[in-house]
């Protein structure tokens, strides 16, 4: 029973990651494209998904009934004198309860994409994001340490910036996309700290190991560790001062929005303030700096909440005032009441992202005006058009000295990487162009056959053939006196009639007295 429980619990991030794997190589092998290649699409997106929730839930019933199996370790990851990391998973009740809610939920939504998302062209791209993403939440609570999660943490990173760019042919799509992904890269930082610190100083990154270590040395190794995965926790959970991203990641496909910023992703934080919440208790300064966080983003979603005309950025900004509420119960140290808020919320929020399509067809009137006593306050009305300028104050800071950075590496690339390596720019590509097309009309003439290089690389092997090509014309392949081959026709001549001369008796005995003159 106990080998056959370690195959199954190896199995279950596993199957989404395959499931996205299979449906790539269709993509790129070109068996699943089109509309012909929906049904497979679906039936592994889907497949997967539904046999790594029952899996879920049998070990869920099997740990109610015969206790928590605890950490299962599956390899050595690093070991390096006291420092030591491991592959291994993490089935406690926290982690178990959550991995099946969110499974159950990632089903859903991949059930109802299927229809929702039927004829779209980019169907399969979707079903393959959403597969990581499945596997990405999987590492981060199934994750018996920090590495392993954060491999799931960066995983459902990168997936929600596909996503939101889902229509990368527009503009304020990727740059959406740039401001969530900027911003989330802030808590990786807080993220890697924290791992950082745990590996040198405790020589350890395990849960279990954590809270031990914490408990026995509280001190600023385990405060800076805490304040590391608060800040990153914070973030992913779009806590104030860090709001502003998430509102503006709902570019992507309804489906995509729901259980990324609804239901699943905006909860990893939750999650990971779960897990940090013994160490919590020793550190009462933190609890009270977390706790305002909260309660400054219910207030900052409440206002903001009352000047939305749509219903996703009305939804987006209800969770928010939610996940703030479970981050303020969590700081007073009511954590089981958290987790059940956690999970009731998680699915009655997907239920309205994925019913919200509906909603629209079905109302006629629009949206109702901001209350009465809030237009006549006009500085606070302006502020909350303005979302409190935190978009502004994110651009400034986060996303505009990233895309000048991004501007300034592809200026180096064209003006430098490309000119030495003789890569083809725009300018570097119309110029061959021109070039190609003179010379089938004839109007350019070149001085030698090997062709015209580009770049300081280019320009040298050019040279190099050149050399080489006058050495062939002038030497090798020249047919009279003055070439290779005339001197190779005199020296065979002369070999002859060398040998001519020796085939003489006479020769032949010269040669041979002259031979025992030597040797004697």
């Amino acid at each position: 029973m106990s080998e056959w429980l370690h195959q199954l619990l190896l199995l279950t991030p596993l199957l989404p990651l395959l499931a996205s794997f299979w449906i790539g190589l269709g993509v790129v092998f070109k068996w699943n494209r089109g509309e012909q290649g929906e049904r497979e699409t679906a039936l592994i997106a889907v497949g997967s998904a539904l046999i790594a929730f029952l899996v879920l839930l049998g070990l869920t019933v099997y740990s109610t009934l015969y206790g928590s199996l605890g950490t299962i370790v599956i390899s050595r990851w690093l070991e390096s004198g006291n420092i030591q990391a491991s592959v291994s998973l993490l089935f406690d009740g926290l982690s178990l309860s959550l991995a099946t809610v969110f499974s159950f939920i990632i089903l859903l939504t991949l059930r109802f994409s299927v229809n929702y998302l039927h004829r779209e062209a980019s169907f399969q791209r979707f079903f393959l994001i959403m597969c990581l993403f499945h596997t990405a939440m999987l590492l981060i609570v199934l994750g018996g340490n920090l590495m392993l999660a954060f491999v799931g943490w960066e995983l459902a990173g990168i997936s929600s910036y596909l996503l939101i760019s889902y229509s990368w042919q527009r503009e304020y799509a990727s740059t959406n996309a740039t401001r969530a992904f900027v911003t989330n890269r802030v808590g990786d930082a807080g993220f890697l700290l924290a791992i950082f610190m745990a590996l040198i100083y405790w020589g350890n990154c395990d849960w279990e190991a954590l809270l031990v270590q914490s408990q026995a040395e509280p001190g600023l190794v385990a405060n800076m560790i805490v304040l590391g995965l608060i800040l990153a926790a914070c973030i992913k959970s779009a806590q104030f001062p860090f709001s502003a991203w998430i509102s503006h990641a709902l570019e992507g496909p309804t489906p995509s929005s729901g259980v990324f910023y609804g239901s699943v992703m905006v909860h990893a934080g939750i999650y990971l303030l779960l897990r940090l919440s013994p160490m919590l208790e020793q550190m009462p300064i933190i609890a009270w700096l977390l706790a305002a966080m909260g309660l400054a983003t219910i207030v900052y979603a409440w206002f903001l909440a009352q000047m939305q005309t749509d219903i996703k950025s009305s939804l987006i900004f209800s969770t928010l005032m939610q996940v703030g509420m479970m981050v303020v119960a969590i700081a007073a140290g009511w954590t089981t009441l958290a987790l059940i808020h956690l999970i009731l919320h998680a699915v009655w929020r997907i239920y309205q992202f994925l019913w919200s399509p509906s909603f629209l067809q079905q109302t006629s009137s629009p949206a109702p005006a901001a209350p009465a006593w809030f237009q006549k306050n006009l500085w606070l009305h302006n502020a909350c058009l303005q979302r409190f300028w935190l978009d502004r104050l994110a651009d400034t800071f986060l996303v505009k000295p990233t895309r000048l950075l991004a501007h300034e590496a592809q200026l180096f690339d064209q003006q430098v990487i490309d000119r030495l390596t003789g890569t083809p720019s725009h300018t570097n590509v119309l110029s061959t162009l021109v070039q190609m097309q003179a010379l089938q009309t004839g109007s350019l003439q070149l001085n030698n056959q090997v062709g015209v290089g580009s770049g300081v690389f280019g320009k040298l092997l050019q040279r190099i053939a050149e050399i080489m090509e006058w050495f062939e014309e002038r030497l090798v392949l020249k047919s009279s006196s003055d070439g290779l081959a005339g001197l190779a026709t005199v020296l065979g001549e002369r070999a002859e009639l060398v040998e001519t001369y020796l085939r003489q008796p006479r020769y032949m005995l010269v040669l041979i007295a002259a031979t025992l003159v030597v040797v004697l």
